[in-house]
């Protein structure tokens, strides 16, 4: 029997997917899709939730202001895995069940930091840019193999990460405020303070959530200590990195090179920051991967009917 509850996804990547339509139609068919292609915030995002009982978000904030207007609004579904645009608190209070399942996407945006990692240590957008300049310059680059790796959160994209540098034959190093001991032995992993990490690898990659604890974790300070000639990778939050001091180290050579897929204001705000020759970005697309897409929509559909209300250590 098909469900008459009614559902809205404010997404627009799962508006745009045919299979995942089709698959939530088939379990709801009186599903709601933001076709319009809006950018729900505020006064829009309350209207376009207003009515409905369950719904799918992904990078709207869901807070206590939201919350207080939509009093027949149930259930939160997740799409994607990043938990800081939802007030886990303000959902308790009023009783919303969350849907939410970890790790989903980890392969696409393990994937993209490879792709990141190899792309930078080759130079790859400052001889793409002298090419469209008309210049022929053969810089020489770095290879992947053997690099000193540095990851900054081992959950479930970290972990992903891990294996898939195997066949590198990196050496591995870790930072977690969780204990992983058995994997890192498994993998030969090594875990490490954080400033040793930064000071050892020649490549950094962050992979944690962003949270009041990790806010601004590398800051001006904490950036000086990278080696000169490494790269460091952002695929997890915006928020997490000082981006005006890692401006001047990139600006200094103080550090070779950074990609980032997340920034503290999306879009980035600074043109001077995207502008700079060692400096790669991206929208936003660590799990935009027709597979990742896959898996975080059916994740959705799936947290609409496994929920739960969040505990204080929920994620």
């Amino acid at each position: 029997m098909k469900n008459e509850v009614s559902v809205t996804v404010c997404s627009r990547t799962f508006s745009r997917n045919r299979i995942l339509r089709q698959e939530l139609l088939l379990e709801f068919p009186n599903a709601h899709f933001n076709d319009d292609g809006l950018s729900l915030s505020g006064e829009t995002l309350i209207e376009f939730l207003s009515g409905h009982e369950r719904a799918i978000v992904a990078l709207e904030v869901i807070n206590s202001t939201v919350l207080d207007q939509l009093p027949e609004l149930k259930v939160i579904s997740k799409y994607g895995v990043g938990l800081d645009m939802i007030d886990l608190e303000a959902l308790k209070i009023r009783g919303v069940k969350l849907g939410w399942t970890g790790g989903v996407n980890r392969r696409s945006v393990a994937e993209l930091v490879i792709g990141f990692a190899i792309t930078m240590l080759r130079h790859v957008p400052s001889v793409n840019r002298d090419l469209l300049a008309g210049k022929w310059v053969q810089r020489v680059g770095g290879c992947l193999t053997g690099r000193t790796i540095g990851v900054i959160g081992c959950g479930h994209v970290g972990k992903d990460l891990v294996r898939l540098l195997q066949p590198f034959d990196c050496e591995i190093l870790a930072h977690d405020i969780r204990d992983y001991s058995d994997f890192f032995s498994a993998n030969q992993v090594e875990a490490v303070d954080l400033e040793i990490l930064l000071k050892r690898s020649d490549v950094v990659t962050l992979h944690v959530p962003l949270d009041p604890s990790t806010q601004g974790i590398l800051n001006g300070k904490r950036l000086a200590l990278m080696k000169p000639g490494s790269i460091l990778i952002n695929t997890a939050r915006g928020g997490l990195v000082d981006e005006e001091a890692l401006k001047k180290l990139l600006q200094e050579d103080r550090i070779a090179a950074a990609a980032f897929d997340v920034f503290f204001a999306e879009p980035p705000e600074d043109p001077e920051l995207l502008a700079l020759p060692n400096f790669l970005s991206t929208p936003h697309i660590g799990g935009s991967s027709d597979e990742g897409i896959l898996a975080m929509g059916r994740a959705a559909i799936m947290g609409l009917t496994n929920n739960e209300i969040p505990s204080s250590d929920f994620g």
